[in-house]
C-alpha cells in the first residue's frame, strides 16, 4: 500500500511540474507523431543545454529552514534581563518582572524565528520557479525553431 502511495506522490509532483509546459500547436500541419517526436527531441535538447530535468527540480524538496537558532532562547534571556531590570525598579519584584519579561521574550523569538524560516521556504520556493522557468524557455525555443506555436 505504501508504495501505491509513493507512485502517487511522484505523479502529482511530477504533473506539477509538467503543468507548467506550455502549449504547443503545429503551425505547418505536424502530424501528431511529428510533434510528439519533435517535444521529446526538444525535452533532451532543452535538459542538456541548460542541465535542468523540470521532473527532478519539483521532486527536490523544499531545504530544511536554516538560519538563526535558538531564537526562543535568546528572546526569553533578553526579556528575562528586560523584565528584571523593571521589574526591580517598578515594585521591587526583579524575579516577577523577570519571568514575565522571559514569557513575553521567548514569544516575540518563536514569531522572529517563524518569519525568518517563512522568508526562506518562499525564496527556496521563487528559485525553484526560476529554474523550471529557464528550462522551459529553452524548449519554447527549440519548438518554435521547429515551426510551431508555443503559449
Amino acid at each position: 500500500m505504501k508504495r501505491s502511495y509513493l507512485a502517487l506522490a511522484m505523479m502529482v509532483v511530477s504533473a506539477t511540474a509538467f503543468a507548467q509546459k506550455p502549449v504547443v500547436y503545429p503551425a505547418h500541419g505536424q502530424s501528431p507523431a511529428k510533434q510528439s517526436q519533435d517535444d521529446g527531441a526538444c525535452y533532451v535538447w532543452a535538459k542538456q543545454d541548460t542541465g535542468i530535468d523540470p521532473a527532478v527540480v519539483a521532486q527536490t524538496p523544499p531545504p530544511a529552514p536554516t538560519g538563526p537558532t535558538g531564537t526562543r532562547v535568546a528572546g526569553a534571556a533578553r526579556g528575562a534581563a528586560a523584565g528584571a531590570m523593571i521589574g526591580g525598579v517598578a515594585n521591587g519584584d526583579a524575579g516577577h518582572g523577570a519571568a514575565v519579561g522571559a514569557t513575553a521574550g521567548a514569544v516575540a523569538g518563536g514569531i522572529r524565528s517563524r518569519r525568518i524560516h517563512a522568508v526562506q521556504a518562499r525564496s527556496a520556493q521563487a528559485n525553484q520557479q526560476a529554474t523550471i522557468n529557464t528550462y522551459w524557455r529553452v524548449y519554447d525555443a527549440c519548438m518554435q525553431g521547429r515551426d510551431y506555436t508555443v503559449q
